[in-house]
């Protein structure tokens, strides 16, 4: 596992930062159905470059991109509670993964688990989240489309981690 405090400086963070919001926008303009794209992959491979920190500032805007170029189809104050919870699933994602990964648990294990726990709180999770606001007829509607599109968005990320150049990773990549 690499040392943690070997991280990049202030300002190659920022540069970082930016290139993901804006791959973050490329990826909300990748529909898979209305508010529901590939905005969150930059966001996870974010958070494993630049920490939980900045995982959980790109993960809340990738989300509201995604959702002001699809017209916020659910209404502004349920995809503000989405934006936050993509920004806690980004910082679940990678607790759990470096937890895995500081007991020295295979790193592929590591990841596995870690995708699976950010897909809980993408989906149960921040549906639970919204329920004051949205409908429980709307929230199921949309798991069969949300459970695919968080698996696809956060194993591309980590497949994509893996080949990134050594010196930007933040965490063992799969694999290794």
């Amino acid at each position: 596992m690499k040392d943690d405090s070997k991280s990049l400086n202030p300002t190659r963070q920022l540069v970082y930062a930016a290139l993901f919001i804006a791959l973050s926008f490329v990826g909300a303009n990748i529909k898979i159905m209305g508010s529901i794209a590939f905005d969150s992959l930059p966001a996870f491979i974010a958070v494993l470059v630049l920490g939980a920190p900045w995982g959980f500032v790109i993960g809340f805007l990738a989300h509201i991109l995604t959702a002001a170029t699809s017209g916020f189809p659910l209404g502004l104050p349920i995809h503000l509670i989405n934006g936050v919870m993509m920004g806690v699933t980004m910082v679940a994602f990678y607790l759990s993964t470096k937890a895995l990964l500081d007991h020295h648990v295979n790193s592929i294990l590591a990841y596995v688990i870690g995708c699976i726990v950010a897909v809980i709180f993408n989906v149960p999770i921040a549906l639970l989240a919204t329920s004051p606001l949205m409908s429980l007829k709307t929230a199921m509607a949309l798991v069969p489309v949300l459970i695919p599109a968080a698996f696809a968005n956060v194993i591309i990320a980590c497949v994509i981690y893996r080949f990134l150049p050594k010196k930007v990773q933040r965490l063992t990549p799969p694999g290794k």
